[in-house]
């Protein structure tokens, strides 16, 4: 299916309108889906929608989509996270006939009779000629994956606290069978069902120690749900998964796992030159995984330098594990940022910046800068991702080679 010329043109016309209505007809959309279809409120992250953060993200996908309609490979990366993301949810055919009907019954509500015959029309084969071809990009993912195509029962072998504020889970499958590997970086979604709100919920969660046929491994930081002043007494909506699996699951409990999936991951993971991977808070998760299975060549893996930053030493995951590594491997070195040292942070060297991650603090030689194939792997929250990359490209590296760890349609990291 191919747009006419004159559907195109309409298509972008509406650009403005989507700049200024988009989140009302998103918001306007999930409030009706969710109400005809409470059985999709599964795969919809409830705290992402209050907080605002999927109306927000999917206006900005559809304001792309209609911006870049006569050039949809400029699209391509954004497609190919969210085809990733639907198959981590198994998501099916039928639920794209879902989302059409009610995305575009949310259009014609706020647009009135601006939204013409011809403009529906237009938006329908548009929204029909993405959705096919997700559709087929989502069957070759489940294709793939060999007969794991529903979320499969796994068993918490181990619950380890990595940090005061991280925890690992050791998730074994309770059929006993051999998992299939991964590439380091790729995530799992995890489905558990939420007392608060009376369904299941799901959340994607990066698997944190390198390939194994036993165990997945997913490292958790509990999450407190603070408000935009960062006021824990003021009203928010925690992390509801991260807080359950914290709080209520234990060794022995079964969850619901996903087959591996993801598009942030070692683009060469036979590559002998230098890689930088930058995270901060949790988001050291993928990088670890990445780590560990590099490091295992011992004087033969590349040069890797892991830069981190954390609140305390305390908060900061792998700390001692990072240490072993650091020592058996000579081409792994490490730079650790903290925002709020204590004394005794101090007085043992824990760190070695105060504040934010910057790496314009970093020399040359710390960001292998020389070698014009070093690759650069980002993972935190949002804003501090863009601003590394920023400083990257500042320093000349080529946006090729920098990679961002992003969920959804907008970035919005998972809870």
């Amino acid at each position: 299916m191919s747009l006419t010329p004159e559907q195109i043109g309409l298509i972008k016309a509406t650009v403005p309108v989507l700049q200024e209505h988009g989140v009302t007809i998103t918001k306007l959309f999930y409030d009706n889906m969710l109400k005809a279809h409470p059985e999709l409120q599964t795969v919809f992250n409830v705290s992402n929608k209050v907080h605002g953060h999927q109306p927000l993200a999917l206006a900005g996908a559809l304001f792309a989509y209609a911006s870049h309609i006569d050039d949809l490979g400029v699209l391509s990366p954004t497609v190919e996270l969210i085809c990733h993301k639907h198959a981590s949810l198994y998501i099916q055919p039928e639920h794209y006939q879902i989302v059409g009907k009610f995305l575009l019954e949310a259009m014609g509500q706020v647009l009135g009779d601006a939204f013409t015959p011809p403009l529906l029309d237009a938006w329908a084969s548009a929204y029909w000629m993405l959705a096919n071809l997700m559709i087929g990009k989502e069957a070759e993912l489940y294709k793939a994956a060999d007969g794991w195509t529903d979320f499969r029962d796994f068993t918490v072998a181990k619950k380890v606290p990595e940090s005061d504020v991280i925890t690992s889970f050791y998730l074994e499958p309770v059929d006993k069978k051999p998992l299939p590997s991964f590439i380091p970086g790729q995530y799992v979604s995890v489905m558990v069902p939420v007392p608060q709100l009376n369904h299941a919920q799901c959340r994607q969660y990066s698997l944190s120690d390198k390939p194994n046929e036993k165990y997945y491994r997913i490292s958790v930081r509990k999450d407190p749900g603070l408000n935009a002043s960062g006021d824990a007494s003021a009203p928010a909506h925690p992390g509801y998964v991260s807080n359950l699996l914290h709080e209520r699951f234990n060794e022995g409990d079964v969850i619901k796992l996903s087959h591996p999936y993801g598009d942030f991951h070692l683009t060469n993971p036979d590559s002998t030159s230098p890689l930088v991977l930058v995270s901060a808070g949790v988001g050291l998760t993928p990088l670890t995984a990445m780590v560990n299975s590099l490091t295992e060549l011992g004087n033969n893996a590349r040069p890797i330098h892991f830069i981190h930053g954390a609140h305390t030493s305390a908060s900061r995951a792998f700390g001692e594990h990072m240490k072993h590594l650091e020592r058996s491997v000579p081409k792994l070195r490490t730079t650790y940022f903290l925002t709020k040292p204590g004394e005794a942070d101090k007085a043992g060297e824990s760190y070695t910046h105060a504040g934010r991650v910057d790496l314009s603090k970093l020399s040359e030689d710390d960001l292998f800068l020389e070698d014009g194939k070093t690759e650069y792997y980002i993972c935190g929250p949002t804003g501090f991702m863009l601003e590394s990359k920023k400083t990257l490209l500042a320093k000349g590296v080529d946006e090729s080679r920098v990679h961002m760890e992003l969920f959804g349609t907008g970035g919005v990291p998972a809870s």
